[in-house]
């Protein structure tokens, strides 16, 4: 299971403060092309993933994988697609590293991080380490 998270306040350098952040409507178009691809993928809306500059920004997660931190997407319908295709990529690897060339066009520039994997702790699995 990969976690797309959708940084709901980006907008681009500019962009009028009066109408909607391009990141909430990207996380809208996600969140629509999301509906027919099932449990692989959760999509979450983010405020303030601090990658203002290179807005809109969506992050790739999951226990034990690779995280991927994307900016400079567009906020429409192609990539809200292209977002999802890399994030069931990310969830079909098991370390959830990706070759770039296997990303979506989108997905193959404007990479801001890829951060390795966080240790899983013994008590998200269930397991509470002994106390003295």
């Amino acid at each position: 299971m990969t976690d797309v998270h959708v940084c709901t306040t980006c907008r681009p350098a500019g962009a009028d403060r009066n109408l909607p952040a391009a990141g909430l409507l990207l996380l809208e178009a996600v969140q629509r092309a999301a509906l027919p691809h099932g449990p692989a993928v959760r999509v979450h809306g983010t405020a303030c993933m601090s990658g203002c500059s290179r807005a809109c920004t969506v992050a790739l997660m999951a226990p034990g994988k690779t995280t991927y931190f994307f900016g400079d997407l567009p906020a429409d319908d192609r990539a809200a697609e292209e977002v999802l295709a890399c994030a069931r990529l990310h969830a079909a690897s098991a370390d959830g590293l990706m070759a770039r060339n296997d990303r979506p066009p989108l997905l193959r520039n404007g990479i801001l991080a890829r951060l390795p994997a966080a240790p899983v702790l013994a008590s998200a699995a269930g397991q509470l380490p002994e106390t003295a």
